[in-house]
């Protein structure tokens, strides 16, 4: 695969997608604290150190949608993020799981969609055989839709896997897609 694969947004931004960088790490640790702190998407209650951000998020292929080379030598805006890694260990390693954050005044605007369409191009090319996803919070509804837009399954549902605001407990959702 060639990166960084290039898009136009519904807003008319032109962003590309392309491995994280090094330098971007602090960028993508604090739009992942942002999303955590919301606390309406990942499991996990507080924000991330460092550490806890590398051994989660960095432990195999971590990929950004950034403003594309414009021609200017100006710093490339971060707008969302997704890893890519295992989902298991060893015999069944080809099944992978991926994350995505997407910067919370940007959603909507189709870079959601964008690094789902091009997760499953890059993990097929990586050669993973499926996509599962462990913890889709049922109240998480743009994300049931996209998923389920491209040809995931509802495999699973977890009873009561996430305690929201208020202690409002919800379901998690297990989704899959094989990948040919």
């Amino acid at each position: 695969m060639n990166f960084p694969l290039v898009k136009v947004l519904k807003n008319g931004l032109k962003v590309e997608l392309d491995y994280m960088h090094s330098q971007e790490e602090e960028v993508v640790r604090g739009i992942l604290n942002n999303v955590i702190v919301e606390g309406k998407t990942y499991p996990q209650i507080q924000p991330l150190s460092q550490s806890e951000f590398s051994a989660y998020w960095l432990s195999k292929d971590a990929f950004v949608v950034r403003t594309s080379e414009d021609g200017t030598h100006k710093t490339k805006e971060i707008f969302g993020a997704f890893y890519l890694k295992p989902n298991f260990p060893g015999r069944c390693s080809h099944i992978c799981n991926a994350g995505f954050i997407v910067q919370a005044g940007l959603r909507g605007q189709g870079i959601g969609r964008f690094m789902g369409e091009a997760m499953l191009l890059i993990a097929a090319n990586l050669g993973y055989e499926a996509v599962m996803f462990n913890l889709v919070f049922e109240t998480n509804i743009p994300s049931i839709t996209l998923w389920q837009s491209l040809g995931f399954e509802i495999v699973g549902r977890i009873p009561g896997a996430a305690i929201l605001e208020n202690y409002h407990m919800v379901d998690a959702l297990i989704f899959y897609r094989t990948l040919h």
